[in-house]
This record gives C-alpha cells, structure tokens and sequence, in this order.
C-alpha cells in the first residue's frame, strides 16, 4: 500500500486536501461555464433576433452529443486531469479573447456562434474526464462522499453563476462577463495542476489499439457488467421521463396557472433546495445503505410528485412539490453517479461517464419539442402523467435486476478515537 492510499484512507473527503482542491477548481470551472452561458446569452439575445439568438444557444449541443462518446475514449486514454485541464485552458483562452475582442468592435452572431461551437466541443472532452477523476483523486470508500460534494457544487454554481453573470454585464457590458468567465476557468487551473493523481491499477488502454477499438471495448464492458449495463437503462428512462415536464411544461404549467416568470423561479428554486439537500446528506453521511434499492424507491416516488405538480392549483404547494420532486431526483442522481464510481473499474470510468452524458445530454433533451407538441394536443395533466409513467419505469427496473437492486455502496471506515 502506497504513503497516499494510506492518507486517503485515514482522512475523510471533506478534510483531503487534494480532494479540496479537486472541488475548488471543479467549482471556480463550473461556476465560470454559469457566467459564460450568462455572457452568451446576453451578448445573442442583444445582437439579434430571438430566432437567431435560440439558434446560437442551441448550437453548443451538437458537437456535445456527436463528440461525447469520443470524449470518454481520450479520457480514459490520455488521462482525465491531462483533459480537464486542457479542457478548461481552452475555454478560458477562448472566452478571454472573445471579452478582448468585444472591447475593440461589437459582437457578431458567427462570432458568437463560433464560440458556442468551441465550447460544445470541449465539453464533450470535459464531462467524460471530470467524471472519471474521482476515483483517481480518492479512496473507494470516500466517492460517494465526494459525488455528493459535487452535487453541491453543481447547486452553488446554478445559483451564483447567474446573478454575478449579470451583476457583470451590468457593470461593464458583456466584456466584463465574459471576463469574469475567463478568471473563473483561470482560477481552477493552479487548483487542478496540483491535484496528486493515482495510477491506474493494472494500466490504462493498450496504446497500441484504435480510438474506436477502445470504445467498443468501453461499450463491451458496460453491456457485460451487471450493475452498470441496467443502471444506464434506468438512467436512460427517468431522463427522458424527467427532463420534458420540467424544462418545458413548467414554464408551460406557470403560464397556464397565472404564476408568471417569477412563479417559475419560485418552483426552480424549491427543486433547487431540495437537489441540494440530497447532496448534502450524500457528503455529510458518505454512505447510503442499499444504495441500489432506494436508487430505485425515490426515482419511482419522484415520478409520482411529478405528475402531482401539473395538479396543484396554487404556487406554494406547487413550490412544496417542486422540493420534494428536487429531494428525490437528487437522491437518485447522486447515488446513480456514487454507484458509477464505485462499480465502474477507474479504466473505463471516461467511457462508462460519456455513455451516460450522451444518454442525458444527447438523448434526453429530444423529448423536448414532443413535450411540447403533446401538451398543445392533450394538455398539461396528460403529458405530465405520461412523463412520470416512463421516469417511473425506469425506477421499477432498477428494482426488477437484482444485481442492481442489491448493489451497495462501500462502506465508509469507523473514524479512529
């Protein structure tokens, strides 16, 4: 056993200072993504026309979806630091240059375009690797732990990225946003560059064999594994159960009930609280028992509040729903990524995260044009329903394979007196 095997395992997550430095620059990089999206959409908007400003948003997904699976291939290949840190030098070159560019002339919609591009593009480098990190950076039995961790710094970054976003633009136009983005990404690169890294146990794919060798080999071990194979199924249905109702039928629901837009970050911020509070119950315990059980429980019982919220008349009870669906939907989304971690082998950690970020990314946000459509033929209660029917098919099963609804996290040593 290695001198840093021993102090991770004698140290918790929380007090690892090279974990803590994986989470600073984990959240300077996704606090900096907030802003710039700030920056974009600002900048879009004010160039153009609504149309034209949708398109340049919309633009980032494509190379996301197509280049994903690629992503996890380089990951595991080269390395998950070596591409974060390249991913966010990138960025942060490309969003400085862009806040340079727009202090000299004024935006253009194919300038604008060409940096979505850019972006989408590494982000299909960035997501695989920043997931198959972890376990390079900590014990087996801290990963949970540390999913949880990045939970919360997914939930801060959503709720700061946007009001310094636009506390920038405010003060010094989109050059000073899109600046503040550039820092941010600079911030996180230090942090990053010390991280002490673990080698693989066994190697990491054979050099000598193809990018596409290598992904088949990745898609190989996830059909073969009976854990993983399952858990993207079940990742696969609840996403495309849960992302239509709320990206699009909510704002759709608020505007039928009369909530209006404020209405719709009151219902936001209540999913909000309670996503948080399941990451935080993820960091604070590091160990949920029969992980693969209640994985299961709370994506079927969160399908239920669900379809309750296209039901309930009045805000503050849609709020209170809104809490519980975040609560449940949380739970189930840190332990499906706790349970990746700890049951995917580190060398295919890049491929196994980027067959799940294609089938949330990629995948999912398809069914937003038929949620809408449906909800123009049959109304909000119907598609809500039908929504939550397929979220709930994919909890039930998960608790229908018994490999994945045994499956455990590893439990976290008692702590030396």
């Amino acid at each position: 056993m290695t001198a840093l095997t021993e102090v991770r395992e004698a140290r918790p997550a929380h007090r690892d200072g090279n974990v803590l430095r994986w989470l600073g620059g984990y959240s300077a990089s996704t606090l900096g993504d907030s802003v710039y999206y700030i920056a974009l959409s600002w900048t879009a908007v004010r160039s153009g026309t609504p149309a034209e400003a949708g398109l340049v948003m919309a633009v980032s997904a494509v190379p996301r979806a197509l280049l994903m699976l690629g992503g996890g291939v380089i990951a595991d290949r080269f390395g998950p630091r070596r591409v974060v840190v390249l991913s966010d030098t990138v960025r942060c070159l490309v969003v400085l240059g862009v806040a340079a560019l727009l202090l000299l002339s004024g935006p253009g919609l194919w300038m604008l375009a060409a940096v979505a591009l850019v972006f989408g593009t590494v982000d299909a480098l960035f997501l695989p690797a920043v997931g198959a990190l972890p376990p390079r950076i900590a014990a087996r039995d801290q990963l949970a732990r540390v999913q949880g961790m990045r939970g919360l710094a997914q939930r801060a970054a959503l709720v700061l990225g946007a009001p310094l976003g636009g506390l920038a633009v405010a003060l010094g136009g989109p050059a000073a946003a899109f600046g503040a983005a550039g820092l941010l990404f600079a911030v996180s690169l230090p942090l990053l560059l010390t991280l002490r890294i673990s080698p693989l146990p066994g190697g990491g794919p054979a050099r000598d064999a193809t990018a596409l060798r290598d992904l088949a080999d990745g898609l190989r071990y996830l059909r073969r594994h009976r854990v993983l194979g399952p858990l993207v199924v079940v990742v696969a249905l609840s996403d495309l159960g849960f992302v239509g109702p709320l990206n699009v039928g909510l704002a759709l629901l608020a505007d039928e009930r009369g909530w209006g837009a404020a209405g719709i970050g009151w219902v936001l911020a209540g999913f909000g609280t309670g996503a948080g509070a399941a990451s935080l119950l993820l960091t604070v315990r590091g160990r949920i028992p029969r992980a693969g059980a209640v994985l299961g429980w709370t994506i079927a019982l969160g399908a239920g509040s669900i379809a309750a919220l296209a039901y309930v008349p009045q805000l503050p009870v849609a709020v209170a729903v809104a809490l519980s669906v975040g609560l449940l939907a949380g739970l189930s989304g840190a332990l499906c990524g706790a349970l990746i971690q700890t049951e995917c082998a580190p060398a295919y950690l890049g491929r196994v995260t980027a067959v799940t970020g294609f089938v949330s990314l990629g995948l999912a946000p398809l069914s937003y044009p038929l949620t809408g459509a449906a909800v123009g033929l049959w109304g909000l209660g119907p598609v809500f329903v039908a929504s939550a029917a397929v979220c709930a098919l994919g909890g039930i099963y998960g608790l229908l394979v018994p490999a994945l609804r045994g499956a455990e996290l590893p439990r976290v040593p008692a702590r030396r007196t």
